[in-house]
């Protein structure tokens, strides 16, 4: 009887540290398989070009030839850093605004077709971005606009604005009326009561639509190349696309690998200085 219960005793034992680890060992799978291209495009760019071919999981050698040749006059890869980062930046900046007044105005005015509102705003980010491209296309031939920057800000901004809408207008209706009743019983206008109290309070709302709008607006593809023929007006996704490397005909694996992670690091390094600020605010809630 001892024996057969002590087996009891080890064999749930044995089932509940298995069931402990599987969250663990999924988590850690998911990561790996996520991690796995990133760490090949680090690893590629630090090879020499000679080794571009090996399959060694560190390089033989490690070079920085492939950033050197990133950076050749010829490529136009920092002038596409450039305008990417004006791009992105411009885009994010109008969003917050455009999206910030708009949400609050959802979260907190009162009238009639309200959510219809908001459930069109939502039902425009349905459409393939692909197939708004001729229509764009023509129109921004028809006014002078091929070539410019407010070609590719005007697209991304008309993409990330439902996400930001959503995202704010959700944030807002968490967020108790009282704290714009209460300031304006010390004396705030409506104005002064959403700039003072609710700005500051969204902020953590505000900087996790800004990082998903930069990141959408950094990584955005189709419209640069669509709208934009002229290598300095390149975006640094469609310069990557077209990168041919440090010579006309050499096969460019390596560099494009280290463009890569050139392009990346702006976004990491955007993470985590925000990342602090996101974690805790979304924690605190509305009322401190």
């Amino acid at each position: 009887m001892t024996t057969a219960t002590g087996d009891a005793r080890r064999t749930t034992r044995r089932r509940f540290e298995i069931k402990k680890w599987l969250p663990i060992l999924g988590v850690a799978g998911i990561v790996l398989y996520c991690l796995a291209p990133f760490y090949w495009m680090v690893v590629t760019a630090f090879r020499r070009p000679a080794d571009q071919y090996d399959l060694s999981p560190l390089p033989r050698t490690w070079s920085v030839e492939n950033f050197l040749a990133v950076f050749e006059p010829g490529t136009g890869f920092g002038r596409a850093l450039l305008n990417s980062l004006i791009v992105a930046s411009t885009t994010t900046i109008l969003t917050l605004i455009i999206g910030t007044s708009t949400a609050y105005a959802l979260a907190r005015l009162a009238f009639r077709g309200k959510n219809l509102v908001l459930s069109l705003i939502i039902a425009t980010s349905m459409f393939p971005g692909i197939s708004l491209i001729v229509p764009l296309l023509r129109l921004f031939t028809d006014i002078g606009w091929i070539n410019t920057y407010q070609a590719m800000i005007l697209p991304s901004l008309s993409f990330a604005l439902p996400l930001a809408v959503w995202n704010l207008t959700m944030f807002f209706r968490q967020m108790p009326q009282e704290l714009e009743q209460a300031a304006m019983v010390d004396g705030c206008t409506p104005g002064q009561a959403f700039r003072r109290i609710i700005v500051p309070l969204a902020a953590p709302g505000m900087f996790t639509t800004a990082i998903l709008t930069f990141i959408l607006a950094w990584n955005e593809f189709i419209i640069a190349l669509s709208m934009v023929n002229e290598q300095n007006m390149q975006t640094v996704t469609v310069a990557i696309s077209k990168f041919t490397g440090a010579t006309q005909y050499d096969q460019p694996f390596g560099t494009q690998m280290a463009a890569g992670v050139i392009v990346t690091i702006p976004l990491v390094i955007g993470v985590l200085i925000f990342q602090r600020r996101i974690i805790a605010g979304l924690t605190s809630g509305g009322l401190k």
